[in-house]
């Protein structure tokens, strides 16, 4: 009898799922159609945040004349912008793999100096 592949990478996605909490793919680390979903998103997600970035840069400039609703707006989508990137950073630094430990002979060439 043969078991499936075990689901061993929980993927923060990049929506929220029901009642707000944050939706999360339960994988084996292969490019599902959800994972690359997810893939396509947080790109897109990206892209907007350096628009957003390059449109609000000379609204905030020392010269600029914003009234108080523009610059709430702006700084609103800054906010939303960058709370994407920083679930983008995090669901991506949760599936980069943990340093090897060098052992210690490793560890002594690469700390004795070279000629």
């Amino acid at each position: 009898m043969t078991y499936p592949t075990p689901l061993t990478h929980a993927r923060l996605l990049p929506w929220s799922g029901p009642e707000g909490k944050p939706a999360v793919l339960l994988t084996d680390n292969t490019a599902t159609p959800l994972a690359l979903l997810a893939d396509s998103i947080e790109d897109q997600q990206m892209e907007t945040a350096a628009v957003i970035l390059g449109l609000a840069k000379p609204m905030v400039e020392e010269t600029a004349s914003l009234t108080t609703i523009e610059l709430r707006w702006v700084c609103r989508r800054l906010c939303e912008s960058l709370t994407e990137v920083l679930n983008i950073a995090e669901s991506r630094g949760e599936r980069i793999p943990a340093y090897d430990e060098p052992d210690a002979d490793t560890a002594a060439e690469a700390s004795e100096p070279r000629s």
